[in-house]
């Protein structure tokens, strides 16, 4: 099916329409009900709270697990799965259910990909043939440590380590960035151990399947959206030169840390090797394979780069490795990064913005370098090139590069100026904008800094709606996930707040699985309403903005959450 043009219904709004994505921002408990971690209930955030309230369509939708293609509802959703659903009207299978299904059937390992990479003694890839100086290649395994099943699973990469050891490769390395953010936030050595007991395992003499380096997240190697390429340079020095301070284990390194600096949490944890008489066990040398486990792509594009281009400028690589490299997908379809990937993507086709541009709609997209990728790659269906230069303008703003706590406003104020002159303009027929600040200063787990940089929204959401008014908009407002309503761990089984031996209560930096609000706001709303989808999520605010704009809906695109009166 080719996309054409949309038609129109006759009963759409006048002026312009606006979505506005709060990043990270749920709809949870709040102090009234015992709960003292919601940052959204804490703050002084009367347009939010008001909206939500009052706002002539407001709903609560899901974000989170089969809604936005994870494989249950017990998974959290993200920032680009959620993107993804939002602008392709319809869900698909994401990266963890994908991945997910390829390693429990061993499908992946059968494929051609794997096979041409690996293989098997029979039938040996790159990593099981010798090097021209007749060693053998190690297998290096790289990415976020744990079972968050945002960026990766540690299930997917102990599955990949038992095949290796069967297919008789002889040495095995792991570089393990360390989470805390999508799980616990001192869970780290729960994982490790969770790791090495297999390592040992398939290789009781701990010499040829280990452990070879690590570092929180937020420290080394997954950066993305070019926002920080020191801390990718930092993660080459420690996987490649093995240039860390050196342990005997991983244990001891991140048991260091936390006895160094009391209260670091794992995404912050600093890089570290693993050192056996004074010198690094894994370092990754000329002719190795490499495999990033990870399979979202975008804290793993950057050190893809780094290992796959021969052009590479972004930080002088020492040593200057080169290595057979593949990611567990595919991280950027239009720029074939990595070009080869043992999982393949999903395919998303006939989003919301190849239908308008068909149409002849100009709309704009806009966000701060964290999450401008959203709104634009992943809003395209994982498509990193416009369909039509003159009828799509994308605008970002540049992201400061310091911990977000300490600046919980980010570029909110930045954005609206930018969003406020684009609506003024009367160019566009839609505008969409992603607010970082729920999302990224709920991940660090500072209560007081969340509900500050919601504080900061909430004054540019107020500016942002007067001149709605002004201009005869209509203004939706949602998040495309969960995260910062919920900032404090609570006990599965009684829901109540926990604490830690000292009194203080244990921070929750993950994302959540609570639903999102959704409204509507502004001029036009007289002739619509709330329609009576029973299970509306993310997917269904194409077919809404389509609804409001007086179109009809695409075949195969989820319903509406209006109506025309």
């Amino acid at each position: 099916m080719t996309v054409s043009a949309l038609k129109p219904t006759g009963k759409g709004i006048k002026g312009p329409l606006v979505l506005v994505i709060l990043d990270g921002v749920g709809l949870f408990k709040g102090k009234e009900q015992g709960y003292p971690g919601n940052a959204l209930d804490l703050a002084s955030a009367p347009t939010i709270k008001s909206l939500i309230q009052s706002a002539p369509i407001s709903l609560q939708i899901q974000a989170h697990g089969t809604a936005v293609g994870m494989p249950s509802d017990d998974d959290m959703g993200n920032s680009e799965v959620g993107h993804n659903a939002i602008g392709a009207g319809r869900i698909f299978d994401q990266g963890a259910k994908l991945v997910g299904k390829a390693v429990e059937s061993g499908a992946i390992f059968k494929d051609e990909r794997w096979m041409g990479f690996i293989g098997n003694k029979s039938q040996p890839g790159l990593a099981l043939k010798p090097k021209s100086d007749g060693s053998m290649p190690v297998v290096h395994f790289m990415g976020l440590l744990s079972d968050g099943n945002v960026h990766s699973h540690i299930d997917h990469l102990l599955a990949m380590v038992r095949k290796c050891h069967e297919s008789g490769v002889e040495q095995v390395r792991v570089h393990v960035l360390l989470d805390g953010r999508d799980v616990n936030e001192v869970s780290a050595l729960t994982y490790v151990d969770q790791l090495e007991s297999v390592l040992k395992e398939l290789d009781p003499s701990g010499e040829n399947y280990c452990i070879a380096s690590g570092g929180g997240r937020m420290n080394i190697t997954m950066d993305r959206y070019d926002a920080n390429w020191p801390m990718v340079e930092k993660g080459w020095r420690t996987h490649v030169a093995g240039d860390a301070p050196g342990f005997s284990t991983a244990t001891e390194a991140i048991e260091k840390a936390r006895a160094d600096k009391p209260g670091i949490i794992d995404q912050d944890l600093p890089p570290f090797v693993i050192e056996n008489n004074g010198k690094p066990v894994g370092p990754i040398q000329d002719g190795d394979a490499v495999i990033f486990f990870n399979f979202r792509g975008d804290r793993a594009m950057e050190m893809s780069r780094a290992f796959s281009e021969d052009d590479f400028s972004e930080f002088e690589r020492k040593p200057n490795v080169k290595v057979h490299f593949a990611g567990m997908m595919e991280y950027d379809g239009d720029l074939k990064i990595p070009s080869l990937y043992l999982v393949p993507p999903p395919e998303i086709d006939h989003t919301l913005s190849e239908y308008m541009v068909k149409t002849g709609l100009k709309t704009y997209a806009l966000s701060e370098t964290q999450k401008f990728g959203h709104v634009t790659y992943f809003w395209n269906g994982n498509n990193s090139q416009k369909f039509d230069d003159s009828l799509e303008i994308w605008e970002e703003i540049p992201s400061d590069v310091i911990p977000f706590e300490q600046k919980p406003a980010m570029k909110a104020p930045e954005i609206t100026r930018a969003l406020i002159k684009a609506l003024k303009s009367g160019e566009f027929s839609f505008l969409r904008v992603n607010y970082a600040n729920g999302d990224m200063v709920g991940h660090t787990g500072v209560l007081q800094a969340a509900i500050d940089s919601l504080e900061s929204v909430d004054g540019c959401l107020q500016e942002l709606i007067s001149v709605c008014e002004e201009t005869g908009a209509t203004l939706i407002v949602t998040a495309d996930h969960g995260n910062c309503e919920e900032m404090i761990e609570t006990d599965k089984k009684t829901g109540e707040a926990k604490k830690k031996k000292d009194g203080s209560y244990s921070a929750k930096t993950s994302h959540t699985l609570n639903p999102v609000p959704f409204v509507i706001t502004g001029a036009g709303l007289e002739n619509f309403k709330a329609s009576d989808v029973s299970d509306g999520g993310l997917s269904n605010i194409a077919a809404t903005v389509l609804t409001l704009l007086g179109y009809d809906i695409p075949e195969g695109y989820r319903p509406s959450l209006v109506s025309s009166r």
